[in-house]
């Protein structure tokens, strides 16, 4: 079984990494929040954040 030259792993590697941080910016960039969600539950919070003593 024939051992692999230390050019062969920094290329495996950095072909590797650069698959890995496409595939995180993919993830990142597709996904979009939804504002009426996030609306409604600031709201909710804002309402029981009101403290009567």
């Amino acid at each position: 079984m024939p051992q692999m030259s230390p050019i062969s792993w920094l290329s495996l590697f950095i072909f590797f990494s650069i698959i890995f941080i496409l595939f995180n910016m993919m993830n990142y960039f597709i996904y979009t929040p939804n504002s009426s969600k996030s609306k409604k539950l600031f709201n909710i919070n804002k309402i029981s954040m009101n403290w009567k003593w």
